[in-house]
């Protein structure tokens, strides 16, 4: 298991703003059906997929239980991403495969490159 930078419930303070790339994001809950597609070249531990509306966005591949293309989610997994600007502080929720899952000082929640945040 790969060592994490923070804790949940330790701040962050953001050093690089990010904007989210995916304003529609996937939301899945555990239990559904996915289409696996392609692994992220970027990001190692991502992995593109379809719900069975044909939503698609990148989830992290231990999440799912794969056979070839097809994938059965393992838990609930939200992919929303955060917009934060440069300074903003957030409460880090839980990192994965180099990205982190906090909340805003306005209780706004989503993802966010680790390399774009340092302790507070």
């Amino acid at each position: 298991m790969a060592e994490h930078r923070f804790k949940p419930g330790e701040k962050c303070r953001v050093s690089l703003a990010y904007e989210t790339a995916y304003p529609d994001p996937l939301i899945i809950k555990t239990g559904e059906k996915l289409i696996v597609g392609q692994n992220d070249t970027q990001w190692p531990g991502w992995v593109w997929c379809t719900n069975q509306s044909g939503k698609s966005g990148w989830m992290p591949a231990s999440y799912l239980d794969r056979t070839g293309s097809q994938g059965v989610a393992r838990r609930d997994y939200d992919a929303t991403e955060l917009s934060a600007s440069a300074g903003e502080e957030l409460v880090v929720g839980y990192e994965e495969s180099g990205w982190i899952w906090c909340t805003n000082r306005l209780g706004q929640s989503g993802w966010i490159p680790l390399d774009n945040v340092v302790e507070a």
